[in-house]
């Protein structure tokens, strides 16, 4: 064989390889924004931020994880109210959102079983007295 062939097979396999690569990626369908809004969102960010700052400022851990039990655990005061989203990076179809008021102790925790095992965050947004507050956990199931 002469070097014209090498040459030429050589480029050929290449072709093939990014044919096949470009083949693969074009029948993903398991493609998922961080979210469908992700504009309007980004506009609205500084009012996230001042929740942030908002939550660093209280004096006690809003957000923990029970591993033993598997449960989520927001210690807030009898008349929060907010969401509790469960945020799965690698699949938004596992997300789920949970709207609360707490009107008891007991309703602070939140059993997280049901969800598929793996890498979560935990994205809490409560008011209490007029004041927005938002609280973030990573945590593995």
């Amino acid at each position: 064989m002469d070097w014209g062939k090498g040459i030429v097979v050589v480029i050929a396999v290449f072709v093939l390889f990014m044919a096949g690569l470009v083949g693969i990626c074009v029948k993903q369908d398991d493609i998922h924004l961080v979210t469908q809004n992700y504009y309007e969102e980004e506009i609205k960010y500084q009012d996230q931020i001042d929740k942030i700052i908002n939550a660093h400022s209280l004096d006690y851990e809003v957000l923990t994880y029970n591993i033993q039990l598997k449960s989520v655990v927001m210690n807030l005061p009898v008349g929060a109210k907010g969401t509790l989203h469960l945020f799965r990076p690698s699949d938004a179809r596992l997300d789920q959102k949970i709207d609360f008021q707490l009107l008891n102790k007991e309703e602070n925790t939140v059993d997280v079983t049901h969800l598929k095992a793996g890498y979560w965050k935990v994205k809490l947004t409560w008011e209490e007295n007029g004041v927005s507050y938002y609280e973030e956990k990573k945590i593995n199931i």
